[in-house]
């Protein structure tokens, strides 16, 4: 390995240099899909959509192809190389998105929107997770981890950090819809960098052994689920992470938005806000994960803790009434304890250290599962519970979840969670969406 002196500034700060536009490329994808998070579902709803919960029906279709297609990602990736599914990751996005925009959302056609958009969802998993493929293919094992974290500084980054504030900037400027097209511009953008910019050969080919089969490949990544339940209950703890943050972007804006009246641009500033302390936060607990242990940080700070701020984000600014720098605090504080589950993306991994690509497969299945998991339970209880109940329930997950982590001991008695792996261990599976 060169010495420090040797290498270059993105080396030496954990990125592989190679891959540069790749992250800045995958950065504005992100952006581009972020933008319409804050907005998309109350704007369906006043559309063609009709109802809140018949817009959250358009988003979990979109859920189970973002669930699908972000198991597929790494199989497929083995099997093709991760620059020809980043193609056509990008492909389907732009196309069903164009489609959707022209003959769904503008016409306000409900039948096509659910077609459309939920066939739209194929795309960013296959774009930015075949990106992370071709990551772990490239980096040095011993800079893996930092690799795999900035791969997510800049997807949790675009997606809805910076998305919010494009929005937050251009709706006021080209309307809600003229932003979509303005989005569809960033994403082209992103696709541009990192097929054009990125030249790095290990991405261009396929990364398994060509004896291995398309349908051995597929049910490679599954199996694991039964021959290692442990990895079985990480998943279901990875979709119950990020499960209510998406079924909270189907009627939070409403709330935020007309019922504490604070509108749609202090909205957007406020989803900002949450994911740009998650992003800092996500950094803070990987290392507090490493000091005490996976399990501790996921079942207490995660699991527990999300149990309490995710009551807190919803009640105590409808107790309050329209307060906003109590709203601000409160989604601070959900996006400092959302980001106590980073340390289950270097556990599940470490969970089947004989089979971490099955692994990580299963751990992007969850990851995808939760834009499904979260939306369609939004779908089943926001009409006879309403977004308290609905709130209820996401709370009650996230006490299973912590529950759930106590049952994931590491296979090595050497390596408990309070005494994770050596860091190469914990690089290769440093996975988090």
């Amino acid at each position: 390995m060169a010495p420090p002196s040797a290498l270059s500034l993105p080396d030496r700060l954990g990125i592989p240099k190679a891959l540069v536009y790749g992250y800045l490329g995958v950065l504005l994808f992100m952006v581009g899909d972020g933008v319409e998070s804050g907005f998309i579902a109350p704007y369906m709803a006043d559309h063609g959509a009709g109802t809140e919960v018949h817009a959250s029906y358009v988003i979990t279709a979109y859920g189970v192809t973002v669930m699908l297609a972000s198991w597929l990602s790494g199989a497929l990736s083995d099997l093709w190389g991760p620059r020809r599914v980043m193609q056509l990751g990008l492909a389907i996005w732009i196309v069903f998105d164009i489609l959707f925009l022209v003959f769904a959302l503008g016409p306000e056609n409900y039948p096509l929107m659910l077609v459309f958009y939920g066939l739209r969802g194929f795309g960013y998993p296959l774009f930015a997770f075949g990106f992370l493929v071709w990551i772990t293919a490239t980096a040095p094992m011993a800079r893996m981890g930092s690799a795999v974290g900035w791969f997510y500084m800049a997807f949790t980054g675009g997606l809805p950090t910076l998305g919010s504030l494009v929005a937050g900037a251009t709706n006021p400027v080209f309307g809600q819809f003229g932003t979509l097209w303005v989005a569809l511009g960033i994403i082209a953008l992103g696709g541009a960098f990192c097929m054009f910019g990125v030249k790095e050969r290990t991405g261009f080919a396929r990364l398994a052994p060509p004896e291995v089969k398309p349908v051995q490949s597929l049910i490679s990544s599954l199996s694991i689920a039964w021959t290692h339940p442990r990895v079985a209950v990480g998943c279901v703890v990875r979709i119950i992470n990020t499960a209510p943050e998406f079924g909270f972007l189907v009627f939070l804006p409403t709330f935020f938005a007309k019922e504490l009246h604070f509108g749609e641009g202090r909205w957007l500033t406020l989803l900002a806000v949450i994911y740009g302390t998650n992003v800092v936060f996500n950094l803070i607990f990987g290392v507090i994960g490493d000091k005490i242990g996976w399990r501790k940080t996921i079942a207490s700070f995660g699991g527990i803790g999300c149990a309490v701020t995710t009551l807190t984000l919803y009640f105590v600014p409808q107790a309050v009434g329209s307060n906003y720098p109590v709203a601000i605090v409160c989604g601070m504080l959900y996006g400092i304890t959302l980001a106590g589950f980073v340390p289950i993306s270097a556990l599940i991994p470490a969970l089947a250290p004989e089979n971490k690509g099955g692994a990580m497969a299963l751990l992007n299945l969850g990851a995808g599962g939760a834009a499904f998991v979260g939306p369609a339970i939004v779908s089943l209880f926001l009409d006879p519970l309403g977004p308290a109940g609905v709130v209820l329930i996401f709370a009650g997950l996230y006490v299973v979840a912590a529950l759930m982590t106590l049952y994931l001991k590491l296979p090595d008695p050497q390596g408990t969670a309070s005494s994770p792996p050596e860091p190469a261990v914990e690089a290769a599976g440093a996975v988090r969406t």
